[in-house]
């Protein structure tokens, strides 16, 4: 089968393309150069993408025998990721940039292109599992590790594209896999992951956003319309968050304050207790499902941030909108995140947090 690597220039991707490459496969490795500035999309441990990421790759792709190419697709990347960010704060949401990338560019641009070469199928570094069904179709399944676990950002992918998709490393924990690394003698071993937003190679995100959107300043207020505070955009908050409010006045009971609302249209940033942060449903849109659509209520877990816990939830898909409604009350729910849902460790699809639905608890 002929493969296409999808090669970073880290260790995970690295070792992908080297066990494509010793299954038999015939894999050609590939750098995605997705930053018009690639000198400064990394720092340290922050970031990729750099002219250093492209180089290791190529130094692993030559140990590993496979031929390499570096695309360029720098604009895609701006379009469909970059901006879509800008604009998602912008609006008073939260998007996750990885999900989006893997939907819009590694997973639709990057197998477009590899499918109209003439390869099968492309192979990533992510930790994350398919397993073949009896009836022929494929499954996206949480990986072994899971400290490690992408498939929440691959929640995204369609039956179409996971026929065209490997992950090698889902079935291996990331000792293992720096471990092989070192063995096969490919020089990524020790190097450190990226962490973070790619694209905000220093981890200052609000200042990032500031730069691109500008000051608009604003109030912050409680749940009930008290002046608490000011701030120099709504672009800095996310739901949930509990540092930097610099409201000054505590809380009567003294506890935090969290975001509990984001009005880019009044510039206005609403905070309160913890207990106001309960969601007990939410509504989302866009879905996208890694095999046949749901046509019932549905008993199952959902994951609502890309490090979070699993929590138990009944879904339905309504029209083109999908409900979710909470066993238990859950908190710090953002409109732009993804719910994932899952039926133990199959991925059945995604969805967009478009709106929740709050519990109402005493001030």
């Amino acid at each position: 089968m002929r493969v296409l690597a999808a090669m970073s220039g880290g260790v995970d991707s690295a070792v992908a393309a080297a066990r494509m490459a010793e299954a038999g496969h015939d894999v050609t490795g590939v750098h995605l150069a997705l930053s018009r500035n690639p000198q400064s999309y990394r720092s340290g441990a922050r970031g990729c993408c750099t002219i250093e990421d492209s180089r290791d790759a190529r130094r692993a792709a030559d140990v590993i025998g496979i031929p390499f190419y570096v695309w360029d697709l720098a604009e895609r990347f701006h379009a469909d990721v970059v901006e879509d960010f800008v604009s998602e704060y912008a609006a008073g949401r939260t998007p996750n940039p990885c999900l989006r990338c893997n939907e819009k560019v590694k997973f639709s641009a990057v197998l477009e292109r590899a499918l109209a070469l003439g390869f099968d199928a492309v192979a990533t570094g992510h930790y994350a599992r398919i397993i073949d069904t009896a009836d022929g179709a494929r499954e996206l399944h949480r990986a072994v590790d899971p400290a490690k676990d992408q498939s929440y950002v691959l929640g995204v992918l369609t039956q179409q594209q996971l026929a065209h998709a490997f992950f090698p490393l889902g079935d291996t924990v990331k000792t293992e896999v720096r471990e092989e690394a070192e063995r096969r003698g490919l020089s990524v071993a020790a190097k450190p992951d990226s962490h973070d937003i790619c694209f905000i190679a220093d981890g200052d995100t609000a200042g990032f956003l500031g730069a691109q959107l500008g000051e608009a300043p604003g109030d912050i207020i409680d749940a009930q319309g008290n002046k608490l505070g000011e701030h120099q955009g709504t672009h800095g908050f996310t739901i949930g968050q509990r540092k930097g409010l610099r409201i000054g006045t505590p809380a009567a009971d003294g506890k935090p304050r969290f975001v509990l609302d984001i009005s880019p249209v009044d510039r206005t940033v609403t905070v309160g207790s913890r207990a106001e942060l309960a969601v007990s449903q939410l509504t989302a849109s866009k879905p996208r499902w890694c095999g046949p659509a749901p046509t019932d209520r549905m008993t199952v877990k959902a994951q609502l941030r890309a490090h979070g816990d699993e929590v138990s939830v009944t879904a339905w898909l309504d029209g083109e909108q999908v409900q979710v409604t909470f066993d238990e009350p859950t908190s710090a729910v953002a409109p732009g995140q993804a719910v994932v849902l899952y039926d133990g460790t199959r991925v059945i699809g995604s969805a967009t947090i478009d709106t929740v639905e709050r519990v109402t608890a005493a001030v």
